[in-house]
C-alpha cells in the first residue's frame, strides 16, 4: 500500500524536491537531469515533458526507455533500506533515483556516480 502512494505521486513534484535537494548541497538542475537520463534513457526534452505533464512518478519509471544496464552497481542505503536489497522492482529502481541523488548532494563526483 505504501509503495502505490509513492508510485501514484506526480512525477514534477518529485522531481523539484530531487532539484531542491542537489541545489541546496550547490549542485545543479542540469546534474539532477543527467543523472536521471543516464539512469532511465530519458533525453532532457522528455524529462521537461514530464515535468509538465501529469505523469506519475510510477509511470514515469514503468515507461523509461532503456533503464541502465550499470544501475545494478548502485549499492548502499536509501532511508535505512539497502537499495540492493528491495525485492519489488519498480521501488528499486525509485530509490536508485534517491540514492544517486544522495550521492550528488554528498559532493561524490559525477564519474563516481554514474559509475564509469
Amino acid at each position: 500500500m505504501e509503495n502505490e502512494k509513492v508510485y501514484s505521486m506526480d512525477f514534477s513534484k518529485v522531481y523539484f524536491l530531487l532539484v531542491a535537494k542537489a541545489e541546496k548541497k550547490g549542485r545543479t538542475i542540469e546534474e539532477v537531469n543527467e543523472i536521471i537520463c543516464w539512469l532511465t534513457g530519458y533525453g532532457i526534452a522528455d524529462i521537461k515533458r514530464a515535468v509538465t505533464s501529469s505523469v506519475s512518478y510510477g509511470d514515469f519509471f514503468r515507461n523509461a526507455p532503456e533503464l541502465n544496464t550499470n544501475r545494478r552497481l548502485i549499492k548502499g542505503t536509501v532511508c535505512g533500506v539497502r537499495v540492493e536489497n528491495i525485492t519489488e522492482p519498480l521501488m528499486q529502481e525509485i530509490r536508485y533515483l534517491d540514492k544517486l541523488i544522495d550521492e550528488l548532494a554528498k559532493g561524490k563526483p559525477m564519474n563516481k556516480i554514474l559509475r564509469n
